[in-house]
């Protein structure tokens, strides 16, 4: 396998015996230890959904449904940083409707 433009290649070292019974070929063993370490990573908060889908070299889409088929939640974070992350989003649509507010019907 070669590497892409700026990426790198890592070896690893395993048993022959994990290789040979693992049920698929070379390349699925490789994909699916990368989705393992994307999804563990990201359960434990180390990285976003977008990096997470970069390492498993899967769509952000693809990566949210691997997630659901773990069992892993898809908001990392505290009920503060959700009420924060609300907020923000409120805000947000506040001022764009301030700046551009719906026509109104005014016939009745």
């Amino acid at each position: 396998m070669s590497a892409q433009p700026g990426s790198e290649t890592i070896t690893l070292e395993l048993p022959a015996r994990l290789l040979a019974d693992y049920p698929g070929t070379r390349q699925e063993f490789v994909q699916n230890l990368r989705l393992a370490a994307a999804i563990e990573w990201f359960r434990e908060g180390k990285i976003s959904q977008g990096k997470g889908a970069e390492i498993a070299g899967l769509s952000r889409w693809e990566f949210i449904l691997a997630l659901g088929r773990a069992q892993v939640d898809l908001f990392q974070g505290t009920d503060e940083e959700l009420s924060e992350e609300v907020q923000r989003g409120l805000e947000t649509y506040r001022e764009h409707v301030a700046a551009d507010p719906p026509e109104q019907d005014r016939s009745a």
